[in-house]
Formats: structure tokens, sequence, C-alpha cells
């Protein structure tokens, strides 16, 4: 059994930094117009040179996304950047779902190393196997895959590398080829500009048949497919409105020996819109969980309470096991779920047990606090809180820019801070 290797989530190269200092052993990134994060990542051509400098420092992987499904208007871009990204990034490997896209990086350069996305919707071991003789050396499997399913494709197609997705936001249309952003406000999420029309709030109506549509706010709605007459679905509403399109996110953390035995390659982390602490905290807990396989460790437990310490909309083995039933939306909400704030990084230790702290969330003099660091977590108390010119306030606010906290402890530099506060919804 070979442990999977962790593909992390860069969005810019802060979180590459901690993605690599927290346990990943490669990080996909991509450019704003040839990846599908074109309004999030924060990526430009100097930050993917030194993001890939910094892969080859450390030995580990630096991969590029160019996973969109491009008009015909975008080729002679992309076959430019696809000519600098042989020329100057050399990245251990492409990420793309487009079969143009592939052939263009077939004839640009040969040698490069494809990875066939998810976005490329593959769930069975004969499509698998047509790209794999096209050359592609890894492909990206659908989420909607058992672990029955995934390995069936193992056993057919042996010599191919198989990515699994294991953490992170499912689209609703889970392997991502929606069109609903596109039909609601005109941006295409095959071009990376989803603005993810599902997690809006709606409103149930019923159409009057000579007169205006009614509120169903608190009415007994159920949906009946004429196929499955007495298997109701309920619909419901409350004041806050209806998310019937709020997937759960994804968590196979308990599950990772079943995918190492399954012959999975890697595993694959979605975020590269999320924030550093989360990028870094999932990071962490995958690779806790590996190194306690290798070592022959029985699946750590207090890992799941560190998931809940990270935004979510909840968390669901999604396809693994078979169908996801009633654990698949989230239909009360679409806010996160977390038990802990991320409240800021720990910069420079300006004295003693003081630190520079550009502030995320509100905290007060006398919290109780977390600090993250890549193999412990360490727990203190803010003893006091100063402005840039000495002075000492009760709290700070998100977005006041840097202020100094005043913890005590020393070699905590770079460490990210969270007050734990019980489960919010």
């Amino acid at each position: 059994m070979k442990i999977p290797e962790i593909v992390a989530p860069a969005g810019d190269y802060q979180k590459l930094e901690y993605a690599y200092k927290y346990g990943a052993d490669a990080c996909y990134a991509g450019m704003s117009a040839f990846s599908l994060r074109s309004k999030t990542t924060k990526f430009e051509m100097e930050d993917v040179l030194k993001g890939r400098a910094l892969a080859k420092k450390l030995g580990k992987k630096f991969f590029m996304t160019v996973n969109i499904y491009p008009r015909s208007n975008k080729i002679p871009a992309f076959l430019k950047h696809l000519k600098w990204l042989r020329d100057e990034v050399k990245p251990d490997a492409l990420i793309a779902a487009d079969a143009g896209v592939i052939s263009m990086i077939k004839e640009v350069w040969p040698e490069a190393r494809i990875h066939l996305s998810v976005q490329a919707n593959n769930v069975n071991w004969k499509s698998v196997e047509f790209w794999h003789k096209q050359g592609v050396k890894r492909v990206i499997l659908s989420r909607e895959l058992s672990l029955e399913e995934i390995k069936e494709i193992r056993e057919k197609v042996p010599t191919v590398e198989l990515e699994v997705f294991v953490h992170g936001a499912i689209c609703m249309a889970y392997s991502g080829r929606c069109l609903l952003s596109n039909y609601m406000a005109h941006r295409d999420p095959n071009q990376g500009s989803c603005v993810q029309s599902c997690r809006f709030k709606y409103k149930l109506l019923e159409e009057a048949p000579d007169g205006p549509k009614v509120d169903l706010l608190n009415k007994n709605i159920v949906l009946e497919e004429e196929m499955r007459p007495g298997q109701y679905m309920p619909i419901s509403e409350d004041s806050h409105g209806t998310y019937l399109m709020n997937p759960r996110d994804l968590c196979l953390l308990p599950y990772l020996k079943d995918l190492a035995e399954a012959g999975v390659h890697s595993i694959k982390i979605e975020g590269r819109s999320k924030t550093v602490y989360y990028v870094a905290c999932v990071c962490r807990m995958y690779r806790k969980a590996l190194d306690d396989l290798l070592a022959g460790r029985d699946f750590d437990e207090s890992l799941m309470e560190e998931a809940y310490k990270i935004a979510s909309r909840g968390y669901t083995p999604g396809f693994l096991f078979g169908d996801l039933g009633k654990y698949s939306m989230r239909y009360e909400k679409s806010s996160p779920i977390d038990s802990a704030k991320f409240i800021g990084i720990l910069g420079c230790e300006v004295k003693s047990g003081e630190y520079m702290v550009d502030v995320r969330n509100r905290v007060g003099v006398g919290s109780e606090i977390e600090v993250v660091m890549p193999d412990e977590v360490c727990k203190a108390k803010i003893k006091a809180l100063k402005d840039l010119k000495g002075a000492e306030l009760d709290s700070v606010h998100g977005g006041a820019g840097d202020r100094v906290f005043v913890i005590g402890k020393k070699g905590l530099s770079g460490g990210l801070v969270r007050e734990v506060v019980g489960h919010r919804s």
C-alpha cells in the first residue's frame, strides 16, 4: 500500500507557502484567464515564478491549472501562455480538461506532463483508458464515484495515476459543469467566472391559476416523482428562505486507508478561494492522518474536531460509499459552520512573547486562543493588545491592520491564531 501524496490549493503565494509548510506534497495554482478561479486567484506572472522556485527549493511539486473550456477567441492568448509556461515556469504538470487544450499542449510542449482535470467528468474506466492512451499521466476522477468504482478503474487501467478529491466545497453539479451561473448572472462557470448561484437564498412560490404567485412560507410542500408514487421529497422554507442547492462540504479524512488500498496515487484538497488558515489547517490534518497511516496507527478521531474548527457547510463523505441521501444538502443556511474563528497570523516577534499580527477577526484581551503550528497546537491567552505606537487596547477588529499581540510564549512566529468559540451556524 503506497501512501497518497497531498495536492493542495494555492490561490496566492502566501497560501502556497503555508500549504507546503503544513504538509502538502504538491500545490496547484493558476493564472486568472486560464483556470477556473478567474475572479479570485491572485497569482500574477512573478508570483508563479516565485512559487515554482519555492517548490524546487523544498523538493515539492508545482502544478499549473489550464482547465477552462476556452472559446475560440481565447486560443491565441492560450498558446502564448502555454509557451511561457514551457520556457519560463516549467511546472511539474499541467492540469487540463478540454480536448483542444490538451492537443495544443501536445503540439507546443510534447514533453509536458498532463493531468486530466475533474472538469473532464471521468466516471468510467474506458474514459480513463482513452485519455491515458492520449498521453495523460494522471486522471483526477469525478466526485460522483464510489470506492468500488475507483477500485475497478485501478484494476482495469493499472498504469495510470488516479487522483481523488477528499476535502472542500462541492459544486451542486458535482463534477462542475454547471450552467446556472451563466443563465442567471451571465458569468460562465466553465470560463472560471461562477458566482455560485446555487448558494443564493430562494423563496418557494406557487403559481396561482389566475392571480399572483402565493408565498409558501411555513406550508408543507412536497415533491412526488411520477414513477415513485408515495415517495415524497419535502421542500422546506423558513423566514430566512430555503437553500435547495447548497451541498455540504466533502470530507474523507477518516477514509484515507480505503483510498490508499484502492490504489489512489494522490488526494486533492479544494479551496483556492479559501483563506490561508483553511489551506494550512486542512493540509495539517491530512498530513497527520497519512503519517499515522504510514506508521500503522489507527485514525485519530480528534482530527474531526479539528475539521470543525474550519469553516464548512457541514461534512459529507460524498458518494464514496454510495448515495448521499439526506446528507447531501444543507437546507437550513448557506453560512459556514465552525467552532473557531481565524484571528490572524503571528508575524515577527517584536519582543519576547510579543508578535505583530494583521488582524482578520475581532478578539479581546483575556481571550483564550490556539496557535496552530505545523506539528502542534499551542494553547495560550492574549495578555495584552497594543497599537503600533504602544498604546494598550481592550480589543481589536478585523481589518484594523497590524496590531501587537502579547501572548507571553516565545517561538511562535508564523503560527495561525484562532479563538475557539463553540459551534456557530
